[in-house]
């Protein structure tokens, strides 16, 4: 007997086993591949929170990190302590670089809710800095990144990235070119008051010299961009400015 694959009955049970049968491939692989995103994830931030320490392979132009098979041991070596800064309380964690601050930013927006800040203190030549992550919106999507401030909030070096910036005008940010003006760079004013850094277009500095202003100039045909560089560095790192008060 001929079976009959027109009619609905069939189209329904066809349609349900391709979903169970999808689902179970996607819940499977998921599964499989859950430590090794996991490990991928943790390689890629300790990567950055170096990169931000000045601790990389960088060539000429080029930003480039340390590589997979070193970052665990340069992590350790240079990373002495892992904080989580929650309304007044500070306390030591080391795996603090796990927290995930996409999701932070968004339970802070409910009432009561203490958002969980990461600080990573690193010794790099002698010298203590401290590694804060921040997040924030570019023209398309998401961009974040990595600070590296000294006890003054003086800016030692950034590592920004992003997920869908247009190549060659807002996926600069990710260049060296445009990391590096933010070495020296203060955020805090001539008072002690935190102001962040403004990623000006037209800035009367474009060498960057002037640590002094808040500023660095932006990048042509990114204004965009270079205002949501500007709104997470004001938002985000605002809020480690009491840590930073206490430490002096």
């Amino acid at each position: 007997m001929e079976r009959r694959t027109d009619n609905n009955t069939y189209t329904f049970f066809f349609a349900v086993g391709m979903v169970i049968a999808v689902g179970s491939v996607l819940a499977y692989a998921a599964s499989s591949l859950k430590e090794k995103i996991a490990e991928n994830k943790r390689i890629e931030t300790q990567q950055n929170i170096l990169y931000a320490l000045g601790i990389n392979e960088n060539e000429g132009s080029k930003a480039v990190f340390v590589s997979t098979d070193k970052v665990a041991d340069e992590f350790k070596k240079y990373v002495t302590k892992q904080i989580v800064i929650q309304g007044n309380q500070i306390t030591e964690d080391d795996q603090a670089y796990l927290i995930d601050v996409k999701t932070e930013k968004e339970l802070s927006k409910s009432q009561g809710y203490q958002r969980k800040l990461p600080l990573f203190v690193g010794e790099v030549n002698g010298e203590t800095l401290y590694v804060a992550p921040i997040r924030g919106k570019g023209l398309w999507d998401a961009i974040w990144g990595f600070v590296a401030l000294d006890k003054n909030m003086i800016v030692q070096g950034a590592y920004f990235d992003h997920k869908g910036e247009t190549p060659g005008l807002g996926a600069n940010i990710k260049e060296r070119f445009f990391m590096d003006d933010f070495i020296g760079e203060h955020l805090l004013n001539a008072n002690g008051n935190f102001k962040g850094i403004q990623v000006a277009k037209g800035n009367a500095d474009p060498t960057n010299s002037d640590k002094l202003d808040n500023q660095v100039d932006a990048i042509a045909g990114a204004t965009i961009t270079g205002d949501g560089v500007t709104a997470m560095i004001k938002s985000d790192l605002s809020l480690y400015s009491s840590y930073f008060k206490a430490l002096n």
